[in-house]
């Protein structure tokens, strides 16, 4: 017989993948024209701590490679996205801030998809809501501290 906190555990991580297919496929849906997913996470997050990242830091923040993290901020700084400047402290290191026109193109991505989400949280209610959020964060905290 399976241990009932494995078979429990199994289930929550089936509907986590399933939620982040779906989710995934919502929300590419709903982005601007161009603006891939992993564009938009980026800006959100630049937007959302609303300081200068090194891509290291970015690439921590998403647990992804440097060089994934690097082609997607090569593709945000070709579109204007973000500002990547040298680091007057270390030149081996560089400093990336979201730009204007890239806070507005995260601002008008967030307007496609917020109704989007809204709708297909809605009928769990803002409650529910509420409860979900600090458990799924001590999830991926815990994660987070296992990789």
């Amino acid at each position: 017989m399976n241990n009932p906190i494995e078979t429990l555990s199994v289930s929550l991580f089936s509907e986590i993948l399933a939620l982040d297919q779906l989710l995934r496929s919502k929300i590419s849906k709903g982005l601007p024209k161009g603006m891939e997913l992993s564009h938009f996470s980026v800006l959100n997050h630049l937007a959302h701590v609303g300081t200068e990242r090194t891509p290291a830091d970015l690439a921590k923040s998403f647990n992804l490679t440097r060089g994934a993290i690097s082609n997607t901020l090569a593709k945000l700084e070709w579109a204007g996205y973000v500002h990547i400047r040298p680091d007057w402290d270390d030149a081996r290191r560089k400093q990336v801030v979201i730009s204007p026109s890239g806070r507005a193109a995260r601002d008008h991505a967030f307007a496609q998809i917020g109704p989007i989400l809204a709708e297909a949280t809605g009928a769990s209610g803002t409650e529910d809501l509420k409860n979900i959020l600090p458990a799924l964060r001590r999830l991926r905290t815990n994660l987070a501290k296992n990789f």
